[in-house]
């Protein structure tokens, strides 16, 4: 019974190898006649690409207008006249006008006190600092000493004289004597007050270095700055040297505080920094709390100005054996070509590009698709 089972099984094994190696034939006899087929299509396709090019050729050789010439798809801008201005862009700080540094009116001496710090406004007159008056205080009281000696023998001269004891020149000697003393106690007196440091204008305390124990003004400087009275800097290349003048318009932007305020040039500079080839400007600030020494600001001087002018992209700008031209779009008996027509430019500012002459208020610039068109080809305008 086992012997028969095995047999049976492996009957039904082989005829099923059977079948399968007969589907796969079968299939693989479809996919080459199918790849054959295709291989056949592609050659047919070819052959009639080929002869449909060849009689479009012969067509056209024997019937230009058989073959319409394809509008391009362009955009265009109707021109029309405008201000156009031209600024030079430059970057510049905010500076004081009025700078003071404290300094004794003698040779200076050790700092006892220092009555102000960083930040503090001051008035003028204000004292700042203290130095050491020991020495000065001594040598006073000496010659207070000396004065009052000085009036005593006077006195008694005098009263000597008086009583007709005595001679003339020795009252006027010691009167003499009195004033010198006199004239040296004022001048100890004036020295005194040399030893205190007063302010020299109305400002604040922009830096104040100096310490007490510390040799003023060897050691340490208090700086003041007029913050009421600012004014903007900045450097110009020198080949702008023409064109920017005292009184011409500047716009000073202040990014920091999103601000910006319209000014004239006040100074420029009469000499070249030979190692930046520029030259410098100024222009006044208003009184402003926003407006801070040192602070950032952008400088935009107008150097030139056209009314009534037209302008073009720059890109739209091209050269050709005659010059400069760009193109334009033409009404023709109802279809519009590109023509070029060349310009005469002048000043460029940001992407605008001043046309002088060679072009009308009115004219159709061809502002998009202008890449490869060709003089009097036929175009069609974009909706947009």
């Amino acid at each position: 019974m086992k012997k028969l089972l095995t047999r049976f099984l492996l009957f039904i094994t082989i005829t099923a190898l059977v079948s399968c190696s007969s589907k796969t034939d079968t299939s693989n006899d479809t996919l080459t006649a199918k790849k054959s087929k295709l291989e056949r299509l592609k050659k047919e396709q070819q052959d009639l690409s080929s002869q449909i090019a060849s009689l479009q050729d012969e067509i056209i050789k024997l019937d230009p207008s058989a073959n319409p010439e394809k509008a391009k798809l362009v955009s265009v801008e109707k021109l029309s006249t405008v201000d156009f201005n031209h600024y030079i862009n430059l970057q510049g700080r905010v500076d004081a006008v009025d700078i003071s540094y404290a300094m004794p009116r003698g040779q200076g001496g050790q700092v006892k006190a220092v009555y102000v710090k960083q930040g503090d406004y001051v008035k003028k007159g204000q004292l700042l600092l203290k130095l050491d008056d020991a020495i000065i205080k001594a040598q006073i009281e000496q010659a207070k000493t000396q004065l009052n000696f000085a009036k005593d023998i006077y006195n008694r001269r005098n009263n000597l004289w008086q009583e007709n004891i005595g001679t003339q020149v020795d009252l006027i000697s010691a009167k003499n004597n009195v004033d010198q003393a006199q004239h040296q106690l004022d001048l100890l007196n004036e020295q005194l007050g040399y030893t205190n440091v007063y302010a020299e204008m109305n400002g604040v305390a922009d830096e104040v270095t100096v310490k007490v124990g510390e040799v003023f003004p060897t050691l340490g400087n208090i700086k003041l700055v007029n913050t009421d009275n600012l004014k903007v800097t900045a450097q110009v290349p020198e080949n702008y040297l023409d064109r920017v003048m005292v009184g011409g318009s500047v716009k000073l932007i202040f990014p920091d505080i999103n601000d910006s305020i319209s000014s004239k040039i006040s100074v420029t500079g009469k000499v070249v920094d030979p190692n930046s080839s520029t030259f410098q400007i100024e222009a006044k600030l208003p009184s402003k709390s926003s407006f801070k020494p040192n602070q950032l600001a952008m400088v935009r001087i107008m150097d030139y100005s056209a009314n009534n002018t037209i302008t073009v992209p720059v890109n739209t700008l091209q050269t050709d054996e005659q010059g400069k031209y760009v193109l334009v779009a033409v009404n023709e008996n109802g279809k519009l070509y590109a023509h070029k027509k060349h310009v005469v430019i002048g000043e460029m500012y940001n992407d605008q590009l001043e046309i002088k002459s060679g072009l009308l208020a009115g004219d159709m610039l061809i502002s998009d698709g202008y890449q490869n068109l060709y003089d009097g080809q036929l175009i069609t305008i974009s909706a947009n």
